[in-house]
């Protein structure tokens, strides 16, 4: 069935006939009225036509008659009217003509190519029409979609900046409420390590040997708690807005660490190599926070009747680890060491505050240690991994970018190092 449809409405049977044979090569429908009339009939059951050729001098109601009738309704108006005529009319008729509605003339006798032609262009005309119609609809919708989008993306957005402002105020509070509560947990301690130092003093001979364990272990304990609410301190001041950023020297933060282990690395005969490391824009003291960490622990977890080694060596690379990232240089610095390692079944875990892969008894720690040097690195935008193997050492890998700050930001950095030191 042809999209094309064509009303022919003429009083003489002949002349329909001869119409339709003139368009038997194309694929076009046609239906046929011998009046004004029944074509007007037809257009009350069927308006999906795409053009009418209309006779003007018919019995009953002529062609402009008809025609004035179809486009007295809405729903007609947009279908194209050729009248046919015998007849050389005066201008003032064609008009007339017009008027009503009609597009175009056909004379008597019908030429089939000039008739064609002009059908051919209305038809045409109305394929475009229809095109664009449909190439506008599919635009309103797109539109209408887009919108729709957007309009729940700046919802999801507006979600978002409330979350993660209540996730703001709860850091806050959280780190407000561990500096407050660590401080007031500091002042029942020293009493309980100022009495305990007391009582072992100045009671020691007069107690039992279960006694004097007893002591031992309320001391140590009281040592460890110490180092607990230290550890908490040290995780709440991570939050602070106020922490400042410069070019630092990380040979020269891993060295001053080196010093303060010195008595640790002589008494276990570690040997320990740093690789040239590179300057970088970081937080200095968190950095020293961080390797002091990592280091400590390496020292800490050395296996037995092995003589420890650490390695400190670094790439620059487009990886964070072993994350292939777009556009951003990486400083991958590795701690290696050859001490007991840990099962990587548990590797989610090792970051995890407060958690502890090793026996308190043989091992001494809060488990804040690894939790404190996550943060730190992601305080520096960067990520902390680790690889490992039991008995056989741990890798921590550190990535931190590279090239991330602009000379403003250095300028202001060194400004607050100054007043820092000022003050």
């Amino acid at each position: 069935m042809s999209d094309i449809k064509i009303l022919l409405v003429d009083d003489r049977e002949d002349n329909l006939t001869s119409i339709e044979a003139i368009f038997s090569g194309d694929d076009y429908d046609f239906v046929k009225a011998n009046s004004g009339k029944e074509a007007l009939k037809i257009l009350l059951k069927e308006q999906d036509f795409n053009l009418i050729l209309m006779d003007v001098k018919m019995p009953g109601l002529s062609g402009f008659e008809t025609a004035s009738l179809i486009y007295e309704r809405e729903k007609l108006r947009k279908i194209p009217i050729i009248f046919i005529t015998a007849h050389s009319y005066s201008d003032e008729i064609i008009y007339e003509g017009y008027k009503t509605g009609a597009v175009d003339y056909i004379y008597k006798p019908i030429k089939p190519q000039l008739l064609k032609a002009k059908v051919s262009v209305f038809i045409d005309l109305y394929r475009k029409t229809e095109e664009l119609m449909r190439q506008e609809l599919i635009l309103k919708n797109e539109i209408a979609e887009r919108k729709h989008s957007e309009e729940q993306v700046k919802k999801l957005n507006e979600q978002l900046l409330d979350n993660i402002h209540t996730l703001e105020n709860a850091n806050a509070e959280l780190a407000r409420f561990a500096y407050v509560a660590s401080h007031d947990l500091q002042e029942p301690l020293r009493k309980i390590q100022t009495y305990g130092d007391l009582l072992n003093k100045k009671f020691s001979p007069q107690l039992t040997v279960d006694g004097q364990h007893y002591i031992g272990r309320m001391q140590k304990a009281a040592q460890r708690l110490q180092k607990l609410i230290k550890d908490v301190l040290t995780y709440s001041r991570l939050t602070d807005a106020t922490a400042f950023f410069t070019k630092a020297d990380i040979n020269a933060i891993i060295k001053d660490i080196l010093v303060d282990l010195e008595l640790r690395i002589e008494e276990i005969g570690a040997k320990i190599y740093v690789d040239d490391l590179p300057k970088l824009f970081v937080n200095p003291g968190q950095i020293s926070q961080l390797f002091q960490n990592l280091i400590s622990n390496a020292l800490k977890f050395a296996r037995k009747d092995v003589t420890p080694e650490i390695r400190i060596t670094y790439d620059i690379s487009h990886k964070a680890g072993d994350h292939a990232v777009n556009g951003q240089e990486y400083c991958n610095i590795s701690v290696a060491d050859n001490g007991i390692g840990f099962d990587e079944t548990y590797m989610e875990q090792i970051f995890t505050l407060f958690k502890r892969l090793n026996d308190t008894n043989e091992y001494e720690g809060t488990g804040i240690g690894l939790a404190i040097c996550k943060k730190i690195v992601e305080q520096h935008k960067g990520s902390i991994s680790a690889k490992s193997k039991l008995n056989e050492g741990s890798t921590f890998i550190i990535s931190l970018p590279i090239n991330t700050a602009s000379t403003e930001d250095e300028d202001r950095s060194t400004e607050q190092v100054a007043e820092s030191i000022n003050s």
